[in-house]
């Protein structure tokens, strides 16, 4: 590339809100939602894919309700190539700045026979009108050909000349099953890119999923083949093995700019932030040695790494942590810290919060202060985003006793406190403290519920280090989410508990309304 050519610039739209959040075990409700499209939004993707508008109400209304709040970035909802999916996309869609109508359907000859049984002709033509229905409502319309990696070439290439013609501004090739091989995909954008008549009057996009671990590499292999945009998710989160993962399209590209030649618009210090926050708002974690943002992605064991790491990084980091966003840990605020201290550490750690929230989150820090008398940002971090309840409170606790021995088992007395303010008190024996913290908590709220997940973590070292807990609980076939912060692990648990059983409240009482 010569000084005087422009850097290409890859679009990346995130599924996070749709394809990741369908996967097993990542539902969110809608303030969960709002806060990630918010966080999507600082970190600069190009598209977000909020849901899909016609598979519920609820999906209707999350997606309409983003549309309204995002202005910086195009809002998409997902539709088949249906009129009554298209007509819920345009009522999700009415308020978004920049919005974009998502069609898709089938093109591979499997999914032809015996998902849509219909024949390629048939196909053809429910594409064309469907995105011509589309393009009344919207002026960006995207098209996939689901199963391309597994379609017949030639009519892939049919089609989006067609679908083109009809008013599509994006072609997207999506590998729908991670069948691909990197080359094998590359060749494919090719063949589109050469045998598509008009494919200069759109954009093309693809959508990998990573069912052999090849979603990154195909999608970076088709950027390298032309394609203009990818498809991919905060974790890799999504359907059975995952979506390509936003954070390491991102960083391959970023780091290794000199090999692809391309860039993104992505304000990668935001990442680690965005993919905090779907961790624990899906209670879904990544794997310690996750590439970019797996606790061990910039740690070294080996001697001989140290060794290279303290003479100088370089020698075995390709990137730093703080290009990413993991805060420095600079342990410098304590309990004799004042307001203005920790309102520049806020700013710091590009946590913007408004004056309700800020006094909440300060009061915690003096508290939490008084125990532990360091406070590490992680700690500022952890109790950030337990000001910041995503539902209300239709329970807190007002206090907690365990009795716990070798030879007696443990017992619990709970006390919460519902949004009338009236005390409810239980108690309970259990194998353990939280077995039996649990079963008084449900005996509060009349619910057998099933703890599906539980999980105890440490926000930092040593043992002063706040616990974090994350449960998911199930009750008629329906899951919530809860996460907890305390320097007591008992405590975490709790309030762990209690904040996915909020979460199931506010949901249930949302539906009756």
């Amino acid at each position: 590339m010569t000084n005087n050519e422009k850097t290409r610039v890859i679009k990346i739209f995130d599924t996070t809100l749709r394809d990741g959040e369908q996967s097993p075990g990542c539902s969110m409700n809608l303030p969960e939602k709002v806060e990630v499209a918010r966080r999507l939004e600082k970190l600069g993707v190009d598209i977000m894919e909020a849901g899909f508008p016609a598979s519920s109400p609820g999906d209707l209304e999350s997606v309409k309700t983003i549309a309204g709040i995002i202005k910086d970035c195009t809002v998409a909802g997902l539709c088949r190539c249906v009129e009554k999916d298209i007509d819920a996309a345009r009522e999700a869609l009415a308020q978004a700045v920049h919005p974009r109508i998502h069609l898709f359907l089938a093109t591979s000859p499997i999914h032809l026979e015996y998902k849509l049984k219909m024949t390629p002709e048939q196909v053809l033509e429910q594409a064309v009108s469907s995105v011509k229905y589309a393009k009344k409502c919207c002026a960006e319309v995207e098209f996939s050909a689901e199963d391309a990696s597994r379609s017949d070439p030639d009519f892939l290439c049919r089609v989006f000349a067609a679908v083109i013609d009809a008013g599509a501004t994006t072609v997207n090739v999506p590998d729908t099953t991670g069948y691909a091989m990197p080359e094998e995909f590359a060749a494919l954008i090719r063949y589109v890119k050469a045998h598509t008549v008009n494919i200069e009057r759109a954009r093309i996009s693809v959508h990998v999923h990573n069912d052999l671990g090849l979603a990154v590499a195909n999608s970076l292999a088709a950027v390298a083949a032309g394609a203009d945009q990818v498809e991919c998710t905060i974790n890799g989160i999504g359907e059975r093995a995952g979506n390509a993962s936003l954070e390491e399209l991102v960083m391959a590209l970023r780091v290794r700019k000199d090999y692809w030649g391309v860039d993104t618009r992505i304000d990668t210090t935001q990442i680690y932030a965005a993919s905090r926050l779907v961790t624990q708002v899906t209670g879904v974690k990544v794997q310690p040695n996750k590439a970019i943002v797996g606790e061990n992605a910039f740690a070294h064991e080996a001697g001989i790494h140290q060794h290279g790491v303290l003479a100088n990084r370089a020698t075995y980091e390709i990137m730093t942590p703080e290009s990413i966003g993991i805060p420095k840990n600079r342990m410098v605020l304590g309990k004799h810290s004042g307001r203005h201290a920790f309102e520049d550490r806020l700013k710091d750690m590009g946590l913007n919060l408004d004056a309700k929230t800020q006094e909440a989150v300060f009061t915690q820090f003096k508290l939490l202060a008084d125990k532990k008398k360091v406070v590490s940002d992680r700690d500022i971090e952890a109790l950030v985003m337990g000001a910041t309840a995503t539902v209300p409170e239709t329970y807190r606790i007002d206090y907690w006793v365990i009795t716990i021995g070798s030879a007696l088992g443990a017992t619990s007395t709970i006390r919460l406190k519902d949004k009338d303010d009236l005390l409810h008190e239980e108690s309970a024996t259990g194998d353990g403290p939280i077995n039996a913290a649990f079963k008084a908590i449900n005996q509060i709220i009349q619910k057998d519920l099933d703890l599906e997940i539980f999980e105890l973590g440490a926000i930092t070292g040593g043992i002063t280090a706040q616990g974090e807990s994350t449960v998911k609980i199930g009750w008629e076939g329906r899951r919530w989410n809860g996460r907890g912060v305390s320097t007591d692990i008992v405590e975490s648990a709790i309030k762990a508990y209690i904040a996915a059983i909020n979460a199931m409240e506010w949901e249930l009482s949302a539906g009756s309304r």
